[in-house]
C-alpha cells in the first residue's frame, strides 16, 4: 500500500513539474529599439499587443531608444537580446571594434532602402545635390544620413560643405528659422517634423538617397552572438512572430497606430498614422524591397554598401559581409510573402 501510495504520488509530482517545465519554457527577450515610440514603432510593438510573441513560447520587452548607435552597443553589452539598428551603424561598430566579444549579427532587413534624406526648403534655391556645395547643412553628429552624407557627396559630385551640429530635437527647427541651409534626417521623421513646425508639405525639397544613386540597407533586425547560439529557436519564433505582425501592420496602418498610442499616450495619432504610411511606402513596401524579398538581402549590394560604409566611416578594418550578416533564422518563403503588390 505505501509502495502503491509513494508510486503515485511521485507520478504527481513528475506531472506537476513537467508541467511547470512547460509554464517555463516562454523565453524572456529584451528588445531594444533604435528611436522614441513612433509610427514606425507598430512594428514591435503590435505583435506584443495581440499576443504573437506571447503565442511563440516568448516574452518578449521591447524599449525605446535614442539612436542605432546605441541599439548596437547594448546588444553588444548583452543588456538587450535584439534590437532594431541602422546597417551602416552595426558595420562601423564591426569595422572599429574588431576584437569585441560580442559583435551584434544583423538576421532580418526591415528597411530595405535606408530612410535618409536630404530636406531643404525650396525658397532656399537648392533643387538638386549639385547645389549643396558650399552650403551650410545640419544634423547630429550621430544621424545616419549624416554619417553616409559622404556617399551621397561622392554619388552626386557635390562640393565642399559646412556642417553644424545639434540635438535632434532642434534639427528640423533650425532648418525652418534658415540657421542652416539644408538637413540630413529619417524622410519619415524629419519631414512631418518640419510640416509639424508650419511648412507645406510642397515646399520642402526632398532628396532621398536612394533616388539618388545611394542604394544603401536601412535598418535590420540585429542580434547577439549569445542568444543566436543558445536559442535559435527563441529567435526564429520572434521572426516569425515579427513577419506576422508585420503583414497586419502594412494591411491597416491606422489600426496598427493603436499599439503605439497604448505604450505612449502623448503621440498625435494622426501624425504618427501618416509617419507610419511614410515609411511603409518608402522603405518597406518599395520596389527593391518587393523584387529582393521581406526580409532578406541581396549580396552585391550588400557588398557594395560594406565598402562603401568602410570608406565614408573611415573604419579601422574593412566590414566584412560575412561577420554582420546571417539569414539562417529567417522564417520560410511564404511565412515572408506578406508585401503587398505595387499598385497600379
Amino acid at each position: 500500500m505505501n509502495k502503491r501510495f509513494f508510486l503515485k504520488a511521485t507520478a504527481v509530482l513528475a506531472a506537476a513539474a513537467a508541467f511547470g517545465t512547460a509554464q517555463a519554457q516562454t523565453t524572456p527577450i529584451k528588445f531594444q529599439m533604435d528611436w522614441r515610440f513612433e509610427g514606425p514603432s507598430a512594428f514591435f510593438l503590435l505583435p506584443v499587443a495581440k499576443g504573437y510573441f506571447k503565442d511563440a513560447k516568448l516574452d518578449v520587452t521591447v524599449d525605446s531608444g535614442n539612436g542605432s548607435g546605441g541599439a548596437v552597443t547594448r546588444v553588444a553589452s548583452g543588456t538587450y537580446d535584439l534590437g532594431f539598428a541602422d546597417l551602416a551603424a552595426l558595420m562601423e561598430f564591426h569595422a572599429n571594434n574588431p576584437d569585441a566579444p560580442n559583435k551584434p549579427v544583423a538576421i532580418m532587413m526591415v528597411y530595405n532602402n535606408t530612410p535618409a534624406s536630404v530636406m531643404a526648403l525650396k525658397k532656399s534655391g537648392i533643387k538638386t545635390p549639385a547645389d549643396l556645395a558650399g552650403k551650410k547643412l545640419g544634423a547630429p553628429v550621430f544621424d545616419a544620413g549624416r554619417r553616409a552624407f559622404p556617399i551621397f557627396q561622392k554619388a552626386n559630385d557635390i562640393g565642399n560643405v559646412a556642417w553644424t551640429a545639434m540635438d535632434p530635437p532642434l534639427r528640423e527647427t533650425m532648418l525652418v528659422r534658415g540657421d542652416v541651409d539644408a538637413i540630413t534626417g529619417f524622410t519619415f521623421t524629419s519631414l512631418l517634423n518640419i510640416e509639424a513646425r508650419g511648412v507645406k508639405a510642397e515646399d520642402v525639397v526632398v532628396m532621398q538617397y536612394p533616388d539618388f544613386g545611394v542604394k544603401l540597407y536601412g535598418n535590420a533586425i540585429i542580434a547577439s552572438p549569445k542568444i543566436l547560439k543558445e536559442n535559435p529557436a527563441a529567435v526564429k519564433a520572434f521572426l516569425t512572430a515579427f513577419s506576422k505582425g508585420a503583414k497586419d501592420v502594412i494591411a491597416d496602418p491606422a489600426k496598427a497606430i493603436e499599439s503605439v498610442k497604448a505604450r505612449d499616450g502623448i503621440i498625435n495619432v494622426a501624425l504618427e498614422t501618416r509617419r507610419l504610411q511614410l515609411a511603409i511606402d518608402t522603405v518597406i513596401n518599395s520596389p527593391s524591397a518587393r523584387a529582393e524579398g521581406f526580409g532578406q538581402v541581396n549580396g552585391p549590394r550588400l557588398s557594395l554598401m560594406a565598402s562603401q560604409v568602410s570608406d565614408a566611416f573611415n573604419t579601422k578594418t574593412r566590414v566584412k559581409v560575412d561577420d554582420i550578416w546571417s539569414g539562417a533564422f529567417l522564417p520560410t518563403a511564404k511565412e515572408l510573402d506578406i508585401l503587398p503588390k505595387a499598385k497600379k
